[in-house]
């Protein structure tokens, strides 16, 4: 058995430090400024999008515990390191938003028994100023949202976070042109919507590698035509594909040949082929059709 282990990590992470960093600093003074603003204006949209910012705050903190952690060195006990550790922080991550949303649901529906007076224009200038914060945070990961789950997860949750700003300011002009003071709750179940939308991809495609699934972007079919498209490569069998880490996946398969003899040059192609691929990680093992067709390992 052969193990090849190409460390082909896709998300800059040591780039992305400084950049979460400085959203780090910039949302959390905002979610001071909005919590505010919203306590003595007593707006609930603005109370909500608060909230909703700060669990983004602590999903932007758990991120970069997920880039240190994913740096740590295997040892005796961990033969991975803690890579594992960075899909269940997008899957807590998952978590937290779908707690809010509760939260932003109950407060609203209390919102609509109980209205309180607003003032719009001091809702819509903060919430201005957060279309500028979230706004700029989100250009900040658009460029690398695509190479790493967690990343992705801070770019959707900020790009959301632009929305309802937009909304908020919305309904602070509505109120303070009309009065109607009831478009605060029902902008706050908006939030909660948009929130509940953003989240459902992460969520799903956290617990998919949770649990060993196939990462999103990995065709076992064609991985498996793939190989078997090597001459000397007659069957493949016993195929596992699953996530080591958001940005490494594994591979393990027995690879039947005409003739051991071809091996290093065979396993050296389908390292190639698997590596262009994404699949960062392959264990393959041989075998002649002789030992597959009696069941045995070579």
């Amino acid at each position: 058995m052969e193990h090849h282990h190409h460390h082909h990590h896709t998300a800059p992470a040591q780039s992305l430090n400084g950049i979460f960093i400085l959203s780090i600093i910039l949302n959390g003074l905002f979610v001071l400024i909005e919590a505010g603003v919203g306590l003595w204006q007593n707006s609930l949209s603005l109370l909500s999008d608060a909230g909703h910012n700060l669990s983004d705050v602590f999903s932007l903190v758990l991120v970069l515990i997920a880039f240190r952690l994913a740096k740590v060195q295997r040892n005796e006990r961990f033969t991975y390191g803690y890579r594992k550790s960075t899909i269940l922080i997008s899957l807590l991550n998952a978590v937290i938003l779908l707690v809010a949303v509760g939260a932003i649901v109950i407060e609203s529906i209390h919102k609509f028994s109980e209205p309180a007076e607003v003032n719009g224009i001091a809702v819509s200038w903060t919430a201005g100023v957060g279309i500028l914060i979230n706004g700029a945070t989100a250009l900040l990961l658009m460029r690398d949202q695509k190479s790493d789950l967690n990343v992705r997860g801070a770019f959707l949750h900020m790009a959301a976070d632009t929305l309802v700003s937009i909304g908020v300011v919305i309904s602070g002009i509505v109120i303070h042109c009309t009065g109607w003071t009831i478009i605060d709750p029902i902008v706050s179940l908006g939030i909660a919507v948009v929130i509940l939308l953003s989240t459902w991809e992460l969520l799903s495609d956290s617990l998919r590698l949770a649990v060993d699934g196939i990462p999103d972007g990995v065709d076992l079919h064609e991985i498996e035509q793939l190989l078997v498209e090597n001459e000397h490569v007659k069957e493949t069998h016993h195929i596992h594909v699953w996530a080591i880490s958001t940005t490494e996946t594994a591979l393990t398969a027995h690879i039947v040949i005409d003739n051991l003899s071809h091996w290093p040059q065979v396993s050296e192609h389908l390292k190639h082929i698997l590596t262009e691929h994404g699949i960062s990680h392959a264990t393959l093992e041989p075998e002649t059709a002789d030992c597959h067709c009696h069941n045995r390992e070579c």
